[in-house]
């Protein structure tokens, strides 16, 4: 019988993992946006926006394209992650 070894990593560990050099992006309502992007106001009810997130989810940018989005982290020479 083969034994697995199961490496478990605390919430703190895995919320700094990546910190500063990878990020991701998530499609989100105008109402999401709104309470993650509390600064930023007038956002048109119903649209899809795209958020750009450091690894530990901190908000770093909103845009209104996917593309937007991706030039922000290739200009902060941040690495995309693929999240699902």
């Amino acid at each position: 019988m083969n034994e697995k070894t199961v490496l478990l990593m605390s919430d703190i560990e895995l919320a700094h993992l990546g910190n500063g050099e990878v990020a991701y992006i998530k499609v989100m309502s105008s109402d999401e946006a709104e309470k993650l992007f509390p600064t930023v106001t007038g956002l048109p009810q119903g649209a899809s926006l795209y958020a750009l997130h450091g690894a530990d989810g901190t908000p770093i940018a909103l845009t209104d394209t996917r593309q937007a989005a991706l030039g922000h982290a290739l200009d902060g020479e941040l690495e995309i992650a693929s999240v699902h």
